[in-house]
């Protein structure tokens, strides 16, 4: 193993530390912003890091159809082409080619597909996804994988996952081991709890820096997410990160948390804050709402961004009727700090041995609901 995991303090299931990459450490549990194509929408670098992010995410099917792996590689990766000194995690291209529906043909040997953009065709296996995301630069790797539609069948979820498996050796053959960067399986199995055991015993079995769980919020709702989690994670190697994929909203992060995750990543923060929504501590807020115009207090006066320290809920209303760019910029620079200081915040308790208060805490001041206005 080539990536670091130390844990420093459990506190029942959920745990905190910190994963060392070849661009830097990574303090566990972590939230990782969306910068699908090579940025994170409406935010400079220099921004998402002052949010408090250690680690970004990027995806292999967008930067294959542009700018292209090889033409990023010659520009001297990712991380020099966006100006991300930090960890980078890639996303196999497997969900993104798997949405395509009628532009894709499947095989065992892997996935054709017309591009969304020009309609040009593609072939992406296991090995060019792990050869692209080699050629990107990747800390975090990712095995490709079919994403099993939900809801399925427990004989569709089954041959799913199973090719899932197989095309998981084919990744692991192909990935270049080098210190400080690692490749991460991901566990299938739709949420039926004897494929996600076969998923998770097939992917031990063949090693890997740290496991993912994937294939949930797709639909089947936190109750059978939480309860997917409680199935699988005890069976995931306890010394390595555990990665819940696509995950999410901030009540699903901390009972995830719970449940012994350590790694998210999600394109809500980003995508409400172009739309509008911002998180809160005591709930979600909807600044197109008419209640805000004369409103001159901050977003959320416990929060360090710049919408929060510098202008107040009239001028964000304003910004957003009047569709300037600035207003998507503010909500999304709040909403990932928001984000960040919640992982913060679930460090911190874990750390000091009081996960569950806080837990209790943060759904009784989520429920409560915005305050009004003045």
């Amino acid at each position: 193993m080539t990536v670091g995991f130390d844990i420093s303090a459990t506190d029942g299931a959920a745990r905190t530390g910190v994963v060392t990459l070849a661009h830097g450490e990574v303090r566990t549990p972590a939230f990782m912003p969306v910068g699908t194509a090579a940025t994170v929408k409406a935010m400079t670098p220099e921004a998402v890091r002052e949010t408090g992010a250690d680690i970004i995410l990027g995806n292999t099917y967008h930067l294959m159809l542009r700018p292209g792996a090889e033409r990023v590689a010659k520009l001297g990766g990712l991380h020099r082409f966006m100006n991300w000194p930090r960890p980078i995690l890639t996303d196999s291209g497997g969900y993104q080619v798997m949405s395509l529906a009628g532009l894709r043909k499947m095989s065992e040997r892997g996935v054709e597909f017309q591009s969304h953009i020009d309609g040009s065709r593609y072939d992406l296996t296991p090995e060019r996804s792990i050869q692209i995301q080699h050629l990107l630069g990747a800390d975090i790797t990712m095995a490709f994988d079919e994403c099993t539609p939900f809801p399925a069948t427990a004989e569709v979820a089954a041959s799913s996952m199973r090719l899932s498996m197989r095309w998981a050796e084919r990744s692991r053959v192909a990935f270049v081991d080098r210190p400080g960067h690692g490749l991460f399986g991901i566990v299938q199995g739709s949420v039926f709890a004897d494929l996600r055991l076969e998923s998770s015993d097939a992917l031990t079995r063949l090693g890997f820096d740290g496991y993912a769980v994937g294939g949930l919020a797709v639909g089947e709702g936190q109750e059978a997410m939480f309860a997917t989690l409680e199935v699988t994670v005890p069976h995931l190697p306890a010394d390595r990160p555990r990665y819940l994929m696509g995950v999410g909203k901030p009540a699903d992060i901390v009972g995830a948390v719970g449940r012994g995750i350590d790694m998210f990543d999600c394109v809500i923060p980003t995508r409400s804050g172009r739309n509008a929504q911002a998180f809160t501590r005591r709930g979600k807020v909807n600044l197109r709402n008419a209640r805000h115009t004369d409103d001159p207090r901050p977003l959320d006066d416990a929060c360090r961004c710049p919408a929060c320290r510098n202008y107040s809920r009239a001028y964000l209303h304003h910004l957003v009727k009047a569709e300037e760019m600035l207003g998507p910029m503010l909500l999304t620079w709040h909403n990932l700090t928001y984000y960040q200081d919640l992982m913060a915040d679930l460090r911190e308790a874990i750390a000091a041995g009081r996960f569950e208060a806080y837990a209790s805490a943060f759904h009784v001041q989520q429920a409560q609901g915005d305050i009004e206005p003045i």
